[in-house]
């Protein structure tokens, strides 16, 4: 396991394709001028020893050593040691609408993009809890299983898009349905999933499954993203919209938050609805619901002893840049002989 402290300085990389243009810059111009000067083979009786190779060479040595002395400052550190440790929590699960109808931007930027935050602040201000993460449209598809990896939740999270599923319209019913398999500890007091999505349901069947739901334990809590008077669902291309979706008629689709919905599956399911719009308020009212949650304790493998790294890129920097001080830009004997490029 490893972790990147100063990720940042990653941008600094930049620099390497810039030397290598500059540097073939300088070979154009050094070309020319030097066609101006004299013709071909007068120069090559002047400068016999001139290489190309080592200029090539020398090149690629300072662009590795760039890379190294980068690396260095990012500090990666590899943790040397596994150990389980005693947490207390609650499975907290995320199922989350990816249908076309949360591209809506009612609620900026769009519906999808304003879960995806609301989600991630919600993490950020998690304890010890688990987190599990489902995508669903007209099918459900888990994302991520129950884990303490926060850092690859959000990562998750934001991949997903209305693509990730092939099958479209909102089935609600299935993401409660796969939810129930994300908690397999039948000690577990407090089990919790969070539906977030615009609340249109072409099912209709899911006061039913919430109530199975409730029956095993689960609490579920609703979060309402968008506005009841609705919008547009955009069809963009490279960002820029080309039209806007359009049912069989030729009229254009108008898709709206319906919190009665999602208000009858949390009240089902011991839970309560949540309206999207102020993340403040949302992570606000998450976080006083899962706190007043009695805590499970399991355990859970992490790593420790994170170890710096970067002297070794430190070390390896320094050494080509002072290697590169004693590479003269004229032929070596033996590389002479093997006349890499064909040089007469």
């Amino acid at each position: 396991m490893y972790v990147l402290e100063e990720k940042i300085y990653f941008w600094l990389l930049l620099g390497i394709p810039v030397l290598i243009l500059l540097f073939l810059g300088v070979l154009v111009w050094q070309k020319t001028a030097q066609k101006k000067f004299a013709d071909a083979a007068l120069l090559k009786k002047l400068s016999p020893n001139k290489s190309i190779f080592k200029s090539i060479l020398k090149i690629i040595i300072i662009s590795l050593a760039l890379a190294c002395l980068v690396i260095a400052l990012v500090n990666p550190k590899v943790g040397t040691k596994l150990e389980t440790v005693k947490r207390e929590g609650v499975d907290v699960v995320f199922a989350i609408d990816v249908s076309k109808s949360m591209l809506a931007e009612d609620i900026a930027p769009n519906r999808l993009e304003k879960s995806k935050q609301l989600v991630t602040q919600i993490i950020n201000n998690l304890a010890s809890d688990r987190i599990g993460i489902i995508a669903y449209a007209a099918s459900a598809f888990p994302q991520l299983p129950i884990t303490t990896d926060y850092a690859s939740g959000k990562m998750f999270l934001q991949s997903m898009n209305t693509d990730m599923l092939s099958s479209q319209g909102t089935a609600i019913y299935e993401a409660i349905e796969l939810a129930k398999t994300y908690y397999n500890d039948e000690e577990q007091t407090n089990r919790v999933l969070f539906i977030v999505s615009d609340g249109e349901d072409h099912e209709g069947n899911v006061k039913a499954i919430a109530e199975e739901a409730a029956k095993e334990g689960i609490k579920i809590f609703t979060i309402g993203v968008g506005l009841e008077k609705g919008a547009p669902i955009p069809i963009k291309r490279n960002g820029i919209i080309q039209s806007y979706k359009k049912n069989s008629q030729g009229g254009t689709v108008i898709t709206k938050l319906n919190p009665t919905t999602l208000q009858e599956i949390a009240n089902q399911a011991n839970g309560i609805y949540i309206d999207g719009r102020n993340t403040s308020k949302v992570v606000e009212e998450v976080t006083t619901v899962l706190q007043n949650m009695d805590k499970k304790e399991f355990e859970a493998k992490q790593f420790a002893d994170f170890k710096d790294q970067f002297q070794w890129f430190l070390f390896a920097g320094l050494l080509l840049l002072f290697s590169d001080i004693f590479l003269l830009e004229r032929k070596t004997s033996w590389v002479k002989k093997l006349n890499l490029f064909n040089e007469q």
